[in-house]
């Protein structure tokens, strides 16, 4: 039986937490680990020097710990190509299969540390590194003041948790258990899904407030202060639901496993000691601030060289390979009709960026001096809206089949098109942004 202790009182009796809740790990801990394998320390165990064999048993459980391990070769070869000069759309992929496993390795040692914060200060840590890798390219984005890079990341990891993870997950969970019904808990959905709501309305102010006025340039300052209070408001939405899910309603985001696997589980114990996890993470986060560095100083080039859209690789390549990890995770839960890990994954990353990492990059942006608002543009937000929708017809029953999730897909197929045929270059003026409108009389209107 997995082991439990009485943590908390509940209407005044014991509430017993299951090990998972008790080391703060969430849908996300979960979903990476289904990629992780367990290492072999027979040899390592047999070095003679406790320093050398504590030293190679982290670089065992580290670097060879995961399933993507395949892809870290790919992390010295981008710096190699960056500094011998290679063309840079070598650079630019090399960089962006770089951050793929370090993406899984920064949520495998998020869930180390949690073994000695517990679960608290755990789901927090989790909260912030959970999606480290846009906000660290948005980030470098902002300070090479390429906005419309920033503004495209952003949006498409919200579109692909929403429609391809999302989608994926219900699709091939409903392929694989035909014969069953697949049922979820909604309540973390409806929560999810208010935020989501919350963020678009946020988005679609400055946009419609734009359009409301005569003039773009008598809306321009009043936009963008909108944009930075909704920001101020949006965070404040976000520490909220750091509450509700860490604190007043855990139970809510708790990551089930199926009773029947319960006599199959054993206590987990941490495999690196807090300060070595510690110190793995922090250089793990340094080595993807580099490759972001790379992926945004060489996006332009790739473009070209590739013939494809800044557009469509910030919002579908970037995603999808930066998080193939957590997103190969959900899917996998899925066949194992364990739908609630699933969601979890999905929506919690697209709520996280929603009403966390896009306000905080506007945020940041006006401590910077630069000029970033919440007006994505009249496509982007459109997207942003019928995906935010569509999922939230999606979820209303709290049932699913593979119905739900092919229509999904299609949806997210439509989008990407659409920005595959879309070839706005990247705008270059002062403020790092130019948004070009065109209005039905042929008139550019710019912001």
């Amino acid at each position: 039986m997995a082991s439990t202790e009485p943590w908390l009182m509940e209407n005044g009796s014991v509430k017993v937490l299951s090990k998972e809740i008790r080391h703060g790990r969430t849908a996300h801990n979960m979903s990476s680990s289904s990629l992780r394998k367990k290492s072999d320390l027979t040899l390592v165990s047999k070095i003679r020097f406790p320093c050398l064999r504590r030293c190679l048993a982290n670089i065992q459980e580290v670097i060879l710990g995961t399933k993507l391990s395949v892809l870290f070769p790919a992390i010295p070869l981008a710096i190699i190509g960056q500094c011998f000069g290679f063309a840079e759309p070598w650079v630019f992929a090399l960089s962006l299969l770089g951050l793929t496993p370090l993406a899984e390795r920064v949520s495998f040692l998020t869930e180390q540390i949690a073994f000695y914060t517990g679960p608290t200060v755990g789901g927090l840590l989790n909260a912030t590194c959970g999606n480290a890798t846009e906000l660290i390219i948005a980030i470098f984005a902002l300070y090479e003041r390429k906005i419309d890079v920033v503004k495209y990341s952003l949006l498409g990891s919200i579109l692909s948790n929403l429609l391809l993870v999302l989608g994926t997950s219900l699709f091939c969970g409903g392929i694989a258990n035909l014969r069953k019904e697949q049922k979820y808990d909604r309540k973390q959905a409806d929560v999810n899904s208010l935020l989501l709501l919350l963020a678009l309305l946020c988005h679609m102010l400055p946009l419609l407030f734009k359009y409301a006025a005569a003039s773009s340039d008598i809306t321009a300052k009043a936009t963008l202060q909108l944009s930075r209070a909704s920001s101020i408001v949006m965070l404040i939405g976000y520490i909220a639901y750091l509450v509700f899910q860490l604190w007043t309603h855990r139970e809510f985001f708790e990551a089930q496993e199926d009773s029947e696997d319960d006599d199959d589980v054993t206590e987990e114990t941490p495999v690196i000691g807090f300060w070595s996890g510690f110190a793995w993470l922090v250089g793990m986060t340094a080595i993807i601030a580099l490759l972001s560095e790379f992926v945004v100083g060489t996006i332009e080039d790739a473009s070209n060289s590739w013939g494809i859209s800044v557009s469509f690789i910030s919002i579908i390549l970037l995603p999808i390979v930066g998080n193939a990890a957590e997103h190969a995770g959900a899917i996998i839960f899925a066949f194992k009709n364990k739908l609630d890990i699933s969601l979890g994954v999905a929506l919690g990353s697209a709520t996280q960026i929603a009403v966390f990492v896009v306000p905080l990059c506007v945020i940041i942006s006006w401590i910077m001096g630069i000029t970033m608002d919440l007006n994505f543009n009249l496509l982007e937000t459109g997207s942003l809206a019928l995906a935010i929708i569509a999922t939230a017809f999606t979820l209303q029953d709290g049932t699913s089949h593979y119905m739900k999730g092919f229509v999904l897909l299609l949806c997210y197929f439509v989008i990407g098109a659409c920005f595959f045929v879309s070839n706005r270059p990247l705008d270059s003026d002062q403020n790092g942004v130019k948004m070009g409108l065109q209005s039905s009389t042929g008139t550019v209107l710019r912001a």
